[in-house]
């Protein structure tokens, strides 16, 4: 069977760096933080007390405020970068055949204010079950996935991909390949995530896994720094809309990128600890090489999963030593998670639309916050920190991980044609 071409046709992005795409790679390309204090709700009395927060978000702007109202905060990050995505790929959906578009979108915890909210109100109560009608169906993590595709009347594919952190990434990989198989024309993906809740940052407080570095917020991400003490908090979505190559080029789009690969694999080994041989990642990226027919050598740049844990971090680095091997030198690796924040699992989207913008811009965005050289990292590697990087990227790598011991890297080309 004759696989199909896979690209990139349309971007949406809502970050705490900006709530466009443009503002979005503004912010990355200048070594933006998107952390302060957290405004949702008061955190006073949390371990930590900021978040990679998105600010300035009217739903208004992309919905009829009486839809919103019945949509969890992640559903509504959700269709408004699904409406970027589909404006800037100039899809008429008047001539395009509909049981060949469809929708396939992550979140790694879906509806959790919805869930909080609803929950605490009937702990508050006698006992007598007085719930929203609407909390089922605002909480689930599909849910997104459906509205999308009743929004735009798309009735291909349609499904969510839950793997934690990797869930986006998990949901790129599948629309590649449903699109490469034949099975579809056009395949809006993505993820969106909104856990910066009481019950996410007192959860991750609980399981110590988030920065405590309340006296400097901005610094708090620090991924490969010797002092990170954690991941921060991020929220916002993605969106990207996967074309099959000959359709695209029959209708006039303009092409991003090219998906040319990606790896699954899973570390088999703990709930929320990598293994500490890195076997896990080193399968994933030798997957995505794999199925993309490239060798490392081709690779130019690695937006990493980088979360600025003291574990996870180290483990990421040495991995791609072992499949990159000498190359690895003359790679720019980086992680925008040190000015994002980590958004769970729309983390795979942001950063895979990061990664097509280095192409380009041929500029690697920095990881930014790195004050003292960790003894653990060989000093050769280039992380690329605290300023952004010219350099001509031909091929992007993109790795993300879940707790669980998901794990997902894809590759993107940039098309000369």
């Amino acid at each position: 069977m004759q696989l199909k071409r896979a690209v990139i046709t349309g971007l949406g992005a809502l970050t705490p760096l900006g709530n466009t795409v443009q503002d979005y790679w503004q912010g990355l390309a200048g070594g933006v933080s998107g952390a302060g204090p957290i405004t949702k709700f008061d955190a006073e009395k949390f371990k930590t007390k900021f978040a990679c927060e998105v600010r300035g978000f009217d739903a208004g702007q992309f919905m009829d405020r009486k839809e919103a109202r019945k949509m969890d905060l992640f559903t509504q990050y959700g269709i408004a970068v699904a409406q970027q995505a589909f404006e800037d790929a100039n899809i008429d959906l008047g001539k395009i055949n509909l049981d060949r578009a469809g929708v396939i979108w992550g979140s790694g915890i879906g509806g959790l204010t919805t869930f909080q909210n609803e929950v605490a109100d009937f702990a508050k109560g006698d006992g007598t079950p007085r719930f929203n009608p609407f909390f089922i169906p605002k909480m689930i993590a599909d849910i997104c996935a459906g509205l999308i595709s009743m929004r735009w009347g798309l009735r291909g594919p349609n499904y969510a991909t839950v793997s934690a952190c990797a869930s986006s990434t998990h949901a790129l990989i599948d629309a590649f390949n449903t699109i490469r198989l034949g099975k579809a024309d056009i395949i809006i993906t993505g993820g969106s995530e909104a856990a910066v809740t009481e019950a996410g940052i007192g959860g991750f407080n609980a399981m110590k896994a988030l920065s405590e570095r309340n006296d400097d917020p901005k610094t708090a991400s620090r991924p490969f720094d010797k002092d990170r003490d954690g991941f921060v908090l991020g929220e916002g979505a993605g969106a990207l809309v996967v074309e099959e190559y000959e359709h695209a080029k029959k209708r006039g789009a303009k092409i991003y990128a090219e998906i040319i690969g990606g790896g699954m694999s899973a570390d088999a080994y703990h709930m929320t600890a990598p293994h500490p041989e890195g076997l896990g990642v080193i399968a994933v990226m030798k997957n995505a090489l794999e199925d993309a027919g490239i060798s490392p050598e081709e690779v130019d740049y690695v937006n990493v999963h980088g979360t600025s844990t003291p574990l996870g971090d180290v483990g990421e680095a040495r991995a791609i030593q072992r499949v990159f091997g000498e190359h690895a030198y003359k790679l720019n690796i980086s992680s925008t998670k040190s000015m994002t924040g980590h958004l769970l699992g729309a983390a795979g989207a942001i950063e895979s639309i990061a990664s097509i913008l280095a192409m380009q811009h041929n500029l690697v965005p920095p990881t930014i916050n790195h004050f003292e050289s960790d003894e653990a990292l060989d000093p050769k590697l280039n992380f690329t920190f605290n300023e952004a990087q010219a350099r001509e990227v031909k091929v992007a790598l993109s790795n993300t991980f879940g707790f669980g011991g998901h794990n997902a890297s894809i590759i993107f080309r940039k098309v000369e044609d």
